[in-house]
């Protein structure tokens, strides 16, 4: 679907001011909330551009979960003291070749054009971060800052060239894959087909250097990771994952892949997703009720309208209630993070609690919750440099590398 007219004013980039990033002055006492605000706090996976053209919801206003299942806005932002974050683009991998390559093509431009348009439009409240350096010059002036990323390169699979375009448009982190194999990555929740990445996934890798792009594991297989790791001249981040050796699914990363990933300067962020956190039994009779009951409200897709996602709300309460399946707690959160932090330190470890997307824990359930991180890992002897590290520090060093990569490549060699 192309943009609206009333968004193409906000495609256009601005030369914005590039400033280093001071650290912050940490509290002398060590009170959670007060170390919590002096970090600059950001999460690299929202999945909230899906609500932006919900028709009556806006980012200014403060939603409830538990009535219509968004985590992600700015009351709660500030509540959690939130600066900023990663607003994803996600396109869900549909059908391959031309013709599905043009469709993921025009979801993306028109999502990411929604991006622009909130922060356009809530200019006084957000602006748009397109280095490493823009958040603190962001923060001095009061605002929250907003990084674009891509969740699934389905929309630059038919032509790699894109990747330039929306780069322009303010893509700063880019995956190749999500649940199903694309054409340039094998996921780690499909059956493998190319091995790993394919011929043009080792072009992305390749393009995504080029042009200054921090290239996002996330559901990428094992044998993609080992690749991406091998490949890339800049570090890698996971920005949603946990830790295979504390529960084993295909979505989670094994110790030595985490030690793989650190060496070469990369970052897992540790997600908030419960079946990716605790046995998750399938219940046929659950999923059949849940199958009727989208039916039965004309459900297609994540696409609904506010009636249909009251009524959905409304509908699953029942069917949890009949059903139940285990929820993962904000101890099992924890449990990752801790062991991340265990066998790759500080320095490679974040948070995104995968919010908008699925994500949302018992005790986690929405970004208001994120001071509860922090007091956790002060209880656990991390100090308050290590959780500006967590928070923000080492995800921005991710992209700064990435940005210096970007200009070595960039530069002309000398006869």
């Amino acid at each position: 679907m192309p943009p609206r007219p009333a968004l193409l004013a906000s495609l256009c980039l601005s030369a914005l001011l590039s400033l280093s990033v001071t650290a912050p002055a940490y509290p002398a006492s060590p009170d959670p909330r007060r170390v919590h605000e002096a970090a600059v706090v950001l999460d690299t996976h929202f999945d909230t551009p899906a609500n932006l053209g919900r028709p009556g919801w806006s980012i200014l206003d403060r939603h409830d979960t538990a009535r219509d299942g968004s985590q992600v806005d700015l009351p709660r932002m500030i509540e959690g003291g939130v600066d900023g974050g990663f607003f994803a683009v996600f396109t869900p991998q549909g059908a391959r070749g031309a013709a599905g390559n043009a469709a993921a093509r025009d979801h993306a431009l028109y999502r990411a054009s929604e991006i622009r348009e909130m922060v356009a439009r809530h200019s006084d409240r957000f602006a748009l971060a397109l280095t490493a350096d823009d958040p603190a010059r962001i923060l001095a002036a009061r605002k929250r800052f907003v990084f674009m990323s891509m969740e699934n390169g389905s929309p630059v699979a038919g032509d790699l060239s894109l990747m330039q375009a929306f780069y322009r448009l303010g893509v700063r982190m880019i995956g190749p894959v999500h649940f199903r194999n694309s054409d340039l990555a094998d996921s780690a929740t499909d059956t493998p087909e190319w091995g790993g990445l394919s011929p043009a996934g080792r072009s992305f890798v390749a393009e995504a250097n080029r042009l200054g792009m921090v290239i996002d594991a996330s559901h990428a297989s094992d044998a993609s990771l080992d690749q991406m790791i091998a490949l890339s001249e800049a570090p890698l981040i996971l920005s949603h994952s946990g830790c295979k050796d504390v529960f084993d699914h295909p979505r989670n990363v094994d110790d030595a892949r985490l030690r793989a990933l650190a060496a070469k300067g990369g970052v897992i962020q540790i997600n908030a997703f419960s079946a990716y956190m605790v046995p998750t039994p399938r219940i046929p009779e659950r999923e059949a009720a849940l199958k009727d009951l989208a039916k039965s409200l004309g459900v297609s897709g994540q696409d609904m309208t506010d009636g249909q996602r009251k009524g959905f709300t409304e509908g699953r309460k029942s069917i949890d209630a009949r059903w139940p399946v285990p929820r993962a707690n904000i101890d099992d959160f924890m449990k990752h993070m801790l062991h991340a932090l265990a066998v790759i330190g500080p320095d490679h470890v974040g948070v995104s609690g995968d919010f908008d997307g699925g994500g949302g824990i018992d005790g986690l359930n929405d970004v208001s919750d994120y001071p509860e991180i922090t007091r956790r890992l002060l209880a656990a002897g991390y100090s308050p440099a290590d959780i500006n590290k967590i928070w923000s520090g080492n995800a921005l060093r991710v992209l700064k590398t990435a940005e210096a990569v970007r200009d070595r490549l960039q530069t002309p060699k000398a006869d």
